[in-house]
């Protein structure tokens, strides 16, 4: 079966067409600027080994983005597939799925209208979502469609992981609770730890999820008891740019000294902070160069975001009481040599020790320890795609 995979953002909608017989991708890509200011939208279409970048008429929803992506696939001299009829199903990446939702799921009425309600949990995200749906469900009425939940895999928090000391209230009636994020590649890569290095029950892992947008999750026997993103993504680590945890009474320090709106100063601290308000840039890569060059922001950034994965670390040790291993994935942490073992400098307490020569690495599945090392390290490429299309394959195919 061929399965399509949509990650519908607010203004961009990005797709892979698997094949599901050997878990090969046919063909992937980016439409961007749908439904903006912009005169033109772009699309960057991957196949066969090829690549064709356009700019386009503007589009102005996703239903024709839609309409373009499955024109490109079975496009004469750009397509993957002779007609539509060779996609079997769609899966669809979606933010928030509340307390409602542990697992993937079939998207039925009940499960939009859940989503929906979800909305006020997440405002930017969930909405851009349901336009993948709805759009999906018009180009490919008779597809099954399925909904994968970036939320769910967090849902095994017990409570004292997830609940926030405020009044009974706000959890009972608002809902208002850790749920964290990213977390198909934490399972992802949770289980891919299992497997490869053959932990028994009662296994104990720490994945860190580390990219623009970056979470640790803590796994006891595959399955998270905690992890650093709260209610939102704003929590946790310093991120790219997010500033991560910070004392909340600053949002009204802020809010009244410079006469800010509340709303104002989060979007600041979600998309001006971390490492883009310290440094200039975002990018990690570009930080690390400007640090070398001998920028002191730079230093300064680097020593923050390395203090806070190695603090997330401990603390997470502590609360399982104990570690098998440490995953290292996504854009830094699968590519970022140096930035690995900043990291693992500050574990050596816990007997952690890297191998130079196994960590100069990037992107390849592979332990990064010496073999002496009492917690073992390794990197093991995230790939969230494949586990929303494993899902899908197996909800479609019940149906």
């Amino acid at each position: 079966m061929k399965i399509l995979i949509i990650n519908a953002g607010s203004s961009s909608l990005k797709y892979q067409l698997i094949d599901m017989d050997d878990e090969s991708v046919i063909s992937k890509g980016l439409v961007e600027r749908i439904g903006t200011v912009d005169p033109k939208s772009n699309i960057t279409h991957r196949y066969h080994g090829k690549k064709y970048e356009a700019e386009i008429d503007k589009l102005g929803d996703h239903n024709a983005a839609m309409e373009l992506v499955l024109k490109m696939l079975t496009d004469k001299e750009y397509g993957v597939i002779a007609s539509l009829d060779e996609i079997g199903a769609v899966g669809h990446r979606v933010l928030h799925g509340g307390e409602k939702f542990t697992a993937s799921c079939l998207i039925d009425d009940a499960c939009i209208a859940a989503i929906e309600e979800n909305i006020p949990l997440g405002p930017l995200h969930n909405p851009a979502n349901l336009m993948g749906i709805h759009a999906c469900q018009k180009v490919l009425p008779n597809v099954p469609q399925v909904a994968v939940f970036d939320t769910a895999f967090h849902q095994t928090m017990p409570p004292k992981a997830f609940r926030y000391g405020l009044p009974n209230h706000y959890y009972t009636d608002l809902h208002m609770r850790k749920y964290g994020f990213h977390g198909t590649s934490h399972r992802f890569v949770s289980a891919r730890a299992i497997e490869l290095l053959g932990l028994g029950k009662g296994s104990k892992v720490i994945i860190c999820h580390l990219g623009n947008g970056s979470s640790l999750s803590a796994c006891v026997d595959g399955k998270c008891v905690d992890t650093t993103m709260g209610i939102t993504p704003l929590d946790g680590l310093l991120m790219g740019t997010r500033c991560g945890t910070l004392d909340p009474a600053c949002v009204e320090f802020i809010a009244n000294t410079e006469g800010k709106s509340v709303s104002d100063v989060l979007n600041m601290m979600n998309k001006k902070s971390g490492l883009l308000g310290l440094t200039g840039s975002s990018d990690m890569r570009d930080v690390t160069a400007a640090m070398d060059a001998g920028d002191e922001n730079a230093k300064l950034a680097i020593d923050m975001w390395t203090y806070t994965v190695q603090k997330y670390i401990g603390s997470y040790i502590a609360a399982m009481n104990g570690c098998d291993a440490i995953i290292f994935t996504a854009g830094i942490g699968e590519n970022h040599v140096r930035a690995r073992k900043w990291v693992c400098e500050g574990l050596s307490w816990f007997g952690v020790k890297i191998d130079d020569a196994r960590n100069d690495s990037h992107g390849e599945e592979v332990k990064i320890s010496t073999d002496d090392s009492k917690i073992q390290v390794w990197v093991i490429p995230t790939n969230e795609e494949l586990a929303i299309a494993r899902d899908t394959l197996e909800i479609a195919t019940k149906k």
